[in-house]
This record gives C-alpha cells, structure tokens and sequence, in this order.
C-alpha cells in the first residue's frame, strides 16, 4: 500500500515538473524582440488589429483613414504580401479598389475580382481564380458587399 502511494506522488511529481518546463519553453520562446521596420513598413501579427503591434510577419502600411485592418495577398506560388489598410470606406472592396489593391468586373453579382495587388488571373485561360477570405474562411458574401471590421484580416488566395 505504502509502495503505490509513493509511485503516485512521484508520477504527480513528475507531471508538475514537467508542466512547469513546458511553460517556461513555451513562455521563452513566445517572447521575440520587436523587429519592426522603417517608414510603411510595421511589424504585425495574423491575428492582432491593426491597432496592435506584435511581432511575427511584415505588413505594408498603406492608404490614410481612421478606420485599419489587415489584407493578405497569397499568390498562384504561395508567397503572401501583406498590408495594413487604412480607410475611410465602409466596405473592404471600396477600400481596396480605393487604393488599387484590387479590380475587376462589375456582374449581376457584385463585383468578380480578376487582378489583386497587380496580379491577374483569368479562369476561362488558367483554370484559378481570386478566392475571398475574412478571418481565414472562405467568405460568405462578395468583397464589394463586405463591411470593414477592424480587427478581421481579409485575404485573396489564387485557388
């Protein structure tokens, strides 16, 4: 009896040095200095606002307004360029074609995006087109008819 209440205080033993290591790595490795960059270029984070700075990838400030949020361009070889947007706009299709991030053709059905950041891509000829994203999922309405939240990130991929 004494030998299996000394093998369970050891095993709790155990289990609590090693949550104790796991969250000194885990807290040590979580802290990198600011890397930040110089004039439109901030350091951000996926899934911070605009209005939060928290190291990770660099985004492109672009545009002036008081409302910010974050647009992601993920290209047909998988390299993202991002962007920190600010707007006076209501919707991120105004905003965007606002400051020429995006353009296309206006249809009975919004607006059918077909150039990104410079980036054309045509269906009928390469099979991919501009895949629309809030918050990493695939959007449920067009880009044109989507109101800006400050702290969403809106992305298109080639898909």
């Amino acid at each position: 009896m004494a030998w299996t209440r000394m093998k369970q205080a050891f095993s709790l033993t155990l289990c609590l040095a090693l949550m104790a290591v796991t969250a000194l790595f885990v807290t040590g490795c979580d802290s990198n200095p600011d890397t930040g960059g110089t004039g439109t270029t901030t350091s951000v984070s996926d899934t911070a606002s605009p209005s939060t700075t928290a190291p990770s990838a660099q985004a492109t400030a672009v545009g002036e307004g008081n409302t910010a949020f974050f647009f992601t361009v993920t290209d047909k070889d998988g390299t993202e360029t991002r962007f920190e947007v600010h707007t006076d706009k209501t919707t991120v299709g105004e905003a965007l074609q606002d400051l020429g991030l995006i353009a296309g053709e206006e249809s009975e059905f919004g607006l059918y995006v077909k150039t990104v950041n410079g980036i054309t891509v045509d269906y009928e000829k390469d099979g991919v087109y501009w895949a629309f994203y809030v918050d990493g999922q695939y959007a449920t309405s067009g880009v044109d008819s989507t109101s800006i939240t400050e702290s969403a990130t809106y992305s298109f991929k080639v898909e």
